[in-house]
C-alpha cells in the first residue's frame, strides 16, 4: 500500500509473493530461455529462490551490500563478493540476474559490468527486479512495478532487522 504522500510503500507477504509471480510471468511471456538464475543477496534471494523453483533452474548467489547504516536505510559504499556460489561449479550460458529492486541503479549496473567483464562463460545476461524506481539509472530487462515517486519500500520481512536474538527469546519465553 502506497501512502498518500507517496514516500512509503508498505508491502504484505501476500503482495510480495504475488509480485514475484508476476515477475515470473513477465520473464516467461518474453519467450527467453535461460540456464541459471543469479540472485543478489540479500534482496534478490527471496525472488531468486521462488523463480528458481518456478522455472526449475539452478540458483547461484552473489553477495552485494550497500545499505548498512541506520538499520539498512542509508546507502553506503557498494561491496560485491569476489565469488559466486553456484551448484554447477562455474556460472555459464544464459543467466537471469535477479534482485528485489532497481533503486539508484548503481548496484545492478556495477554487477552487470563486472559479470560482462570477468565472467566470459556467460553468453547472455538479462536482469529482473520486482520494483524499478523513477530515479534509477539502470533499466532492468524485466520489472513488475515502476515507482516514479521513489518511495521507501517496506518489505514484509524487515521486522527481523531490529528483532535480534534477545528480543526473539523474550517473544518466545513461556
Amino acid at each position: 500500500m502506497l501512502t498518500e504522500d507517496g514516500k512509503h510503500l508498505y508491502v504484505s507477504y501476500d503482495e510480495y509473493h504475488n509480485l514475484i509471480e508476476k515477475l515470473a510471468l513477465r520473464v516467461y511471456q518474453s519467450g527467453w530461455h535461460f540456464d541459471t538464475i543469479l540472485c543478489l543477496a540479500r534482496g534478490g534471494m527471496r525472488p531468486g529462490d521462488i523463480l528458481s523453483r518456478i522455472f526449475d533452474k539452478p540458483l547461484a548467489i552473489m553477495s552485494t551490500s550497500s545499505y548498512r547504516a541506520e538499520a539498512g536505510t542509508v546507502q553506503g559504499n557498494l561491496d560485491i563478493a569476489r565469488y559466486i556460489t553456484t551448484p554447477k561449479g562455474e556460472i555459464a550460458g544464459k543467466v537471469l540476474l535477479v534482485d528485489d529492486l532497481a533503486d539508484s541503479g548503481h548496484t545492478l549496473q556495477a554487477v552487470v559490468q563486472l559479470l560482462r567483464t570477468n565472467y566470459k562463460p556467460i553468453t547472455e545476461l538479462r536482469t529482473a527486479v520486482i520494483w524499478t524506481k523513477g530515479l534509477s539509472s539502470f533499466k532492468p530487462d524485466y520489472s513488475v512495478d515502476y515507482l516514479p515517486s521513489n518511495p521507501w519500500i517496506h518489505q514484509p520481512f524487515e521486522s527481523y532487522d531490529s528483532l535480534g536474538p534477545d528480543k526473539l527469546l523474550e517473544k518466545w519465553r513461556v
